[in-house]
C-alpha cells in the first residue's frame, strides 16, 4: 500500500535507464516528456542540441544562461540527467540518440509509425461531440470521488477501480466492512487539482500493470500518447498493441477514454486524456471543470449544477467567498464539493445551492490530523475562489486568513522532515565554504555545519558535478605547478 501520494514527475524520474531507452523509441513519448516534464531552460538546451551532429563542450552550455541564473541552469541540467535525455562523456554533452531521432520525427512528422494514433476516417454512426465526452468523463470520474467521500449515490465504480483505490492507499478496508473507507492520503488526494488526481490513479495502475500481465513500458507509452491526441476525434483500436487494447476497459472506468461498446473498432480520448501531458494543472476540480461544455445533473440532488465558463484554465469560475472573520460562503449544490469543504470547515447552514461555514482552530487542526496540510487548504480555497474575490485583490484570499491557517498548523508541529543528501568529510574549511556557497546559489542548501564540515542539500546532482569539476581543475593546477617547478630545476 502506498504511504504517500506520488506525482507523475517523481514517478518518471524513479524509472531505470532501460525503461527510458524503450520509451524513447516512440516519437509521441519524446514529445510528451518534452512538453510536460522539462523546465523552459531545459527545453532550450534540447532544441539547441537537437540538430547538432557532434557533442559540444559542457563549458559552452554554461554560457547559454546568465551567470545569475546558475540555479536555473543546474536545475535544467539535473532534470535532463534524471530523464536520461543527455549523455555526458569526457566533458562533452549530447542528446541520447534514441530521444534525438524520435523527437525529430515528432516535430517533423516523418517516419512510418502509429505513435500518435491512427484517426478513423469514418467514425461510428452515432455522432460523438465534445459535450457528450465531457459529460461522460465527468460522470465516470465524479463517481470515483463521490465513492471516496461516501456521498449518497446509487452509482458505484467498478470493482477494478475499488481495488485500485485500496492498493494505492487512498482507501482501506476495515474488518468485515463491505466497502472501503477513505484514508489520510485519500483526504489529501481530494484537495489536489484534477490533472494531478488522475495521474495519482494512473501511476498506481502502472505499478499494478505487471501483475495484470501487461508490459509497463507499453502502458506508459499509451498514457503519454493519449495526451497528444485530439479531443473529439475517433482513433482506431486495430493499431494498438494487445496490452493497450486491454487497457481501454480500465481507462473507460476512469473516464479517460470512451467507447460505445467493448467491441467497437475505435475509441475517443476525453478531456482527461488530452490534458495528461499539459504543462498547467488545467483541470481544477473535476466536478466543476467539466461543466465547461455542459450542465451536469447530480442524481442525488434536486437541482442541476449550472455550467461554468468554457475554459478549463486558471480563469475558471469559482464558488467560494471567504471573509476576514473566517466565514465561508460556498455557492454550490454539489455533494462532492460540500464534502470536501467539510474536511476543514465547520459547516453551519445548507440551502439548495448555498452553504455557509467557518474556519476555526479545531476544524483546521482536525484536517491536519487527517494528513491535509495548510498549503493544500490555502491552494484549494484560492483555486475555487469566487470571481468577486479575484476582482477585490490580486492575492485573492485575505492575508489574515492565510496567515492564521498556517499558524494553526504550526501550533501542532514539533518537527519538520526534509528529504535530502548529506555531504561530509571536506578536506579543508575552504573546500567546505566554497561548496556551501555554491549549494546556496543553486537553492538546494538546507543546513550547513561549519564545525562538522557538513552540508545537507535537497538535490545532490549539481553539487556533486561541481565537486568533480573542481577536483579536476585543482588537479590540473597542481600538474601545471609541478611542471613549472620541474622546468625551473
Amino acid at each position: 500500500m502506498s504511504s504517500t501520494i506520488r506525482g507523475f514527475d517523481d514517478y518518471l524520474e524513479s524509472l531505470p535507464p532501460i525503461t527510458f531507452r524503450r520509451l524513447y523509441q516512440q516519437p509521441a513519448t519524446t514529445l510528451a516528456i518534452f512538453r510536460r516534464m522539462l523546465p523552459n531552460l531545459a527545453k532550450v538546451f534540447v532544441t539547441t542540441l537537437l540538430y547538432n551532429e557532434t557533442p559540444i563542450p559542457q563549458a559552452d552550455l554554461e554560457v547559454w544562461a546568465r551567470p545569475e541564473s546558475s540555479r536555473e541552469r543546474e536545475d535544467a541540467l539535473g532534470k535532463l540527467r534524471r530523464l536520461f535525455i543527455i549523455k555526458e562523456e569526457n566533458g562533452q554533452i549530447s542528446l541520447d540518440p534514441a530521444f534525438k531521432k524520435n523527437f525529430r520525427l515528432a516535430l517533423t512528422g516523418g517516419g512510418d509509425h502509429h505513435s500518435f494514433g491512427v484517426p478513423v476516417r469514418t467514425p461510428e454512426k452515432k455522432k460523438i461531440d465534445l459535450q457528450f465526452l465531457d459529460q461522460y468523463a465527468a460522470k465516470q470520474f465524479d463517481t470515483i470521488l463521490h465513492f471516496m467521500v461516501q456521498t449518497a449515490s446509487n452509482v458505484h465504480p467498478s470493482e477494478g477501480v475499488k481495488h485500485l483505490l485500496v492498493t494505492s492507499g487512498l482507501m482501506e478496508r476495515h474488518g468485515g466492512r463491505s466497502e472501503p473507507t477513505i484514508t489520510q492520503n485519500g483526504f489529501s488526494f481530494l484537495l489536489q487539482a484534477g490533472n494531478a488526481q488522475i495521474w495519482v490513479l494512473l501511476i498506481q495502475y502502472l505499478e499494478m500493470s505487471e501483475t495484470l500481465g501487461m508490459e509497463k513500458t507499453d502502458v506508459l507509452h499509451f498514457l503519454l500518447m493519449l495526451g497528444s491526441l485530439d479531443l473529439g476525434r475517433a482513433y482506431a483500436v486495430e493499431t494498438l498493441t494487445q496490452t493497450q487494447k486491454s487497457m481501454l476497459a480500465d481507462l473507460r472506468d476512469y473516464g479517460v477514454v470512451y467507447q460505445r461498446k467493448t467491441t467497437s473498432d475505435c475509441f475517443y480520448p476525453t478531456r482527461l486524456a488530452t490534458t495528461l501531458t499539459s504543462d498547467s494543472s488545467g483541470l481544477r476540480s473535476v466536478s466543476e471543470s467539466f461543466n465547461a461544455a455542459l450542465t451536469v445533473h447530480d442524481p442525488s440532488a434536486s437541482t442541476t449544477i449550472p455550467p461554468a465558463p468554457s475554459s478549463l484554465g486558471p480563469v475558471e469560475k469559482g464558488f467560494i467567498m471567504i471573509e476576514t472573520n473566517y466565514r465561508i460562503y460556498a455557492y454550490t449544490s454539489s455533494p462532492l464539493q460540500i464534502a470536501v469543504l467539510d474536511l476543514f470547515c465547520n459547516l453551519s447552514s445548507r440551502f439548495p445551492n448555498f452553504v455557509t461555514g467557518k474556519l476555526s482552530r479545531r476544524s483546521i487542526q482536525s484536517a491536519i490530523k487527517l494528513g491535509i496540510t495548510a498549503d493544500q487548504i490555502i491552494d484549494y480555497l484560492r483555486t475555487h475562489a469566487h470571481v468577486q474575490m479575484r476582482k477585490i485583490s490580486v492575492l485573492v484570499l485575505p492575508p489574515t486568513v492565510v496567515d492564521q491557517i498556517r499558524l494553526w498548523e504550526i501550533e501542532g508541529e514539533r518537527m519538520k522532515t526534509t528529504t535530502g543528501y548529506l555531504f561530509k568529510e571536506f578536506a579543508t574549511v575552504m573546500d567546505w565554504e566554497e561548496t556551501r556557497r555554491y549549494a546556496e546559489e543553486l537553492g538546494v542548501l538546507r543546513w550547513a555545519g561549519k564545525e562538522q564540515r557538513m552540508l545537507f542539500v535537497t538535490r545532490h546532482e549539481g553539487v556533486a558535478d561541481w565537486l568533480k569539476r573542481r577536483a579536476v581543475k585543482l588537479q590540473q593546477q597542481q600538474q601545471m605547478l609541478a611542471a613549472k617547478k620541474a622546468a625551473g630545476t
